[in-house]
């Protein structure tokens, strides 16, 4: 499962890129990630890594289960509603053909990594390297319906968000029954991620991508799947510690990658402060208890919320929902934050500069704030 630092940058990124190129056209927008991300696409495989029961989804609208992996919604569905946008579909919910692709389409998969043997324990689920290959069918279908060089054009001007990372240590690494924490050293896994994560990189841009975003991961030593291994409870140092190593090599691949491949605006965010601020000052933001799950799942395997799991009695007290995801209050506080802030500093800006005549220098990844008005 994926951890709650992982969607919040990211998200952010792409509320305020909603016009990359021209004031008049609606940002699309291609999602690859994991469980935090996931809209429904697990619902569709026979996998361990579902959320398409009670008591996910008591809180979300008609109090039905989605494949969300929270009790109500995520990030992405709050800030897209006040953008005004609908968050996209599930790939494995569209038909090849369905014009809904144009508008964009969500590849995470519960379970997920950047490796294809992590999460090997839920059967089925769609690693990145699948939902690159599932882009890629994506793309020829968009190319079937508006002809080559518009579907290059269309390909080429989307954003991509990018999260994927925690299932690699979660549900690889960190677990002693697996072979990767006991055939590698963590100088050794950490390159392995980020080889691996450069291919996939040059892969997408290689399909068209040159707008990606990945956000760096959040404090995995702080969730509650890891603290029940310490016999006080608190956070993992030594997890952090590698998170943090990780980021850090990634935001290096990312600076290499922008000088290697042409055209490429691959932006890294790192979560990783301010998640750890809320989960060690949760009542600066509202809630009560950040250390522990609403949903009495905390063990050091498993931890979603099962039909048979005892719920907390106020879900708004509770940072997180089971013991990876994060709650709806949670959700609803951070996109609330994130959607202020950047709204204040938009209206607080001066106008931009009028934009200068195109030339064949590659251009800038700009970040334009959206006028709601």
């Amino acid at each position: 499962m994926a951890n709650l630092g992982q969607v919040i940058v990211g998200f952010l990124i792409i509320g305020i890129v909603a016009c990359v190129d021209s004031a008049e056209e609606q940002v699309v927008t291609y999602v690859f990630g994991d469980s935090l991300t996931e809209v429904g696409n697990n619902n569709y495989l026979q996998s361990l890594a579902k959320s398409n029961f009670p008591f996910y989804g008591i809180d979300y609208e008609g109090g039905k289960a989605t494949g969300r992996f929270t009790n109500g919604r995520t990030i992405g569905d709050i800030i897209s509603a006040k953008l005004g946008v609908q968050s996209p579909p599930p790939y494995l919910s569209l038909a090849a053909n369905d014009d809904a692709i144009l508008k964009g389409v969500n590849y995470a998969s519960g379970g997920a990594g950047i490796l294809n043997d992590t999460g090997l324990y839920f059967i089925q689920r769609m690693t990145f390297d699948d939902q690159i290959k599932s882009f890629e069918k994506t793309k020829e279908a968009i190319k079937a319906k508006i002809g080559q060089e518009a579907a290059e054009k269309h390909v080429n001007q989307a954003v991509y968000f990018i999260g994927m990372g925690s299932n690699d240590y979660v549900n690889n690494f960190l677990q002693p029954f697996l072979a990767a924490g006991q055939q590698y050293t963590h100088d050794e896994f950490v390159e392995l991620l980020t080889s691996t994560l450069g291919e996939q990189f040059t892969s997408l841009h290689q399909l068209g991508a040159r707008k990606m975003i990945f956000h760096g991961l959040g404090p995995l030593g702080c969730i509650p799947s890891q603290r029940v291994k310490s016999k006080r409870g608190i956070c993992l140092k030594q997890v952090n510690l590698w998170v943090q190593e990780f980021n850090s090599k990634v935001e290096k691949l990312v600076a290499t990658l922008n000088k290697q491949l042409p055209y490429a605006q691959i932006s890294f965010a790192d979560t990783y402060p301010i998640v750890l601020d809320l989960i060690e000052n949760p009542t600066s933001y509202g809630f009560k208890i950040s250390n522990t799950s609403c949903c009495n799942v905390d063990t050091s395997i498993g931890g979603l919320c099962l039909p048979n799991s005892k719920l907390c009695n106020n879900r708004r007290e509770y940072v997180f929902w089971d013991a990876f995801h994060p709650t709806d209050a949670a959700n609803a506080v951070l996109a609330d934050k994130i959607f202020t802030t950047l709204f204040h500093k938009a209206s607080s800006s001066p106008a931009p500069a009028p934009t200068p005549t195109p030339t064949p220098t590659p251009r800038k990844f700009r970040m334009r704030s959206i006028n709601l008005n």
